[in-house]
């Protein structure tokens, strides 16, 4: 099986080591550099249905790229579209839900697919693929990024609700239970709640409940996004 590995601070590069005939997924432009033994294609992995509801669900590209070491054994450098942290995950005993964008790469034996929310919630509000989210299923490597750094939270129900902010949370274990809310009082409502989101900023939170671990980042994406677009935008007319 193909090696997953982290080198480099603080923006890591995944480096991966293949063995003849092995090949490895990854998200479209991910690749950094790879040596004369690997071939590049493109996949649509899972078949077309699969590949059109990451594009449209994620925001995926509806390829993604197949590298394999056709011609013996090679390595190759792979890194995120946006500045920050990954981590490496392994799959099998444990599986993960994965936020929009998080997935960089993984093994062959390692399925990512869409999956049909059954939290009605989530469907509608969400910002981690709406009525659709990424899992994982299989056995081997996964590498996932986030916007800044990468931190693990232990979930626990004896100590009630953990709340996480919605824009900063990149993979949680699939056994976990979550909700979909908003991050304010419990005495003031609804229309209190969503009325006090709006007017200090804050977005909706994802609220786990069981005991398994989530992997949330520093940076809001979005937010960045907004903040990058709007400085170039300075730069621009100035």
């Amino acid at each position: 099986m193909a090696e997953f590995n982290l080198v480099g601070t603080p923006e890591p590069f995944l480096h991966v080591s293949l063995r003849q005939g092995e090949k490895i997924y990854c998200e479209s432009d991910a690749m950094v550099m790879m040596e004369s033994n690997l071939e590049l294609g493109g996949n649509l992995r899972g078949g077309l249905f699969q590949s059109v509801m990451r594009k449209f669900t994620t925001g995926e590209s509806l390829f993604q790229q197949e590298i394999k070491a056709s011609f013996g054994a090679g390595e190759c450098l792979l890194s995120p579209n946006l500045d920050g942290d990954m981590q490496i995950l392994n799959i099998g005993q444990q599986q993960y839900v994965l936020s929009d964008g998080a997935f960089v790469a993984s093994t062959e034996q390692v399925n990512v697919k869409a999956k049909v929310q059954t939290n009605l919630g989530g469907s509608l509000f969400g910002d981690n693929g709406g009525f659709v989210v990424m899992e994982t299923s299989g056995q081997g490597q996964l590498c996932i990024s986030g916007c800044g750094t990468l931190m693990e939270v232990e979930v626990n129900s004896q100590n009630g609700e953990t709340v996480i902010d919605n824009g900063h949370v990149v993979a949680w274990d699939s056994s976990l239970n979550y909700s979909i809310g908003m991050p304010s009082s419990r005495n003031r409502g609804m229309f209190g709640n969503l009325l006090n989101s709006v007017t200090s900023g804050e977005g909706m939170v994802l609220k786990f409940q069981g005991y398994g671990k989530v992997i949330i980042c520093s940076r809001n994406r979005n937010s960045y996004i907004t903040w990058l677009a709007s400085v170039l935008n300075l730069g621009q007319r100035s």
